[in-house]
């Protein structure tokens, strides 16, 4: 009863002293310690792909706002990602080829870009990539176990009723056949094809010569420079003052991701390194 009677005073005192508090917060703000650069709204903003390239619902949200934001002036990239599935791969890509025609995209690799994250990064105005930085893996993946010979030791069978003679192709319950095998290699080639195709017109790369280039290798970033993958060898500093030179402000100032975002990226990049990407339709 006690608490509950304390609880009553304190907002019993603010209802009573609402417009003196209110004064008070408005001299706060007027003569607090701050400069007024930290009033300035932002005109660079910090885009993050880490880890796992799943869903990019939010990544997508964030492209969106940054195209929309007539304070921001210009988007850096930050990829640390080994790739992930193939739409949305292409999804991201698509989406920041959309936000580089209206604002420049610096994209940097502070860790890896490969594969799908390679793939959403190709059409920013410049790459850059840390000296240690794995560039490439340039390739299309697609596999799945065979859990005959384990079903067979535990007397498990299985019962299929399809319509089409591909609606199998690609199960685990079995050895694929050679026509499904031909199947699924047609499949991946189209998406391998697509692939070679986009990075070859982004970078101004000849598409007949992209064994040299796009075979699933993986590049340190020199070499990956070399091949073309990549503009230039670099650190995050050097990208970010690149960037403000690209996007024409003379007062840089760039948004700042909140606490919980940092949190949340780092967790996201630490459980990715920790998962193998087993599944159907994987960039590698």
């Amino acid at each position: 009863m006690i608490i509950f009677r304390w609880i009553g005073k304190v907002i019993s005192y603010i209802n009573n002293h609402f417009k003196a508090m209110l004064f008070l917060l408005i001299l706060f703000f007027i003569f607090s310690p701050f400069d007024g650069e930290s009033l300035k709204p932002a005109n660079l903003a910090t885009i993050r792909i880490d880890g796992e390239i799943l869903k990019v619902d939010k990544i997508l949200s964030q492209i969106d706002s940054a195209i929309n934001n007539k304070d921001i002036k210009g988007v850096l990239l930050q990829v640390d990602s080994p790739g992930g599935a193939l739409a949305p791969s292409i999804e991201l890509s698509m989406a920041i080829k959309r936000l580089n025609s209206v604002k420049p995209v610096i994209a940097y690799a502070g860790g890896t870009m490969a594969s799908g994250s390679y793939y959403a990064s190709i059409w920013s105005k410049k790459i850059i990539a840390n000296p240690g930085a794995f560039i490439g893996s340039i390739g299309v993946l697609f596999q799945a176990p065979n859990i005959k010979p384990l079903a067979d030791k535990l007397g498990i069978s299985e019962q299929i009723i399809t319509a089409g003679e591909y609606k199998q192709m690609g199960t685990f319950t079995r050895k694929w056949t050679a026509k499904e095998r031909a199947g699924l290699k047609e499949l991946i080639d189209d998406a391998y094809d697509i692939f070679i195709t986009d990075v070859s017109n982004a970078r101004g790369l000849k598409k007949e010569e992209a064994k040299e280039f796009a075979n699933a290798r993986v590049f340190i970033a020199k070499k990956a420079k070399q091949k073309g993958l990549i503009d230039e060898v670099g650190s995050l500093h050097i990208a970010q003052k690149e960037l403000e030179k690209m996007s024409g402000v003379s007062n840089p100032i760039w948004e700042k991701p909140s606490e919980f975002d940092m949190i949340m990226s780092e967790i996201k990049a630490s459980a990715a390194s920790l998962v193998m990407m087993n599944f159907r339709g994987v960039l590698r």
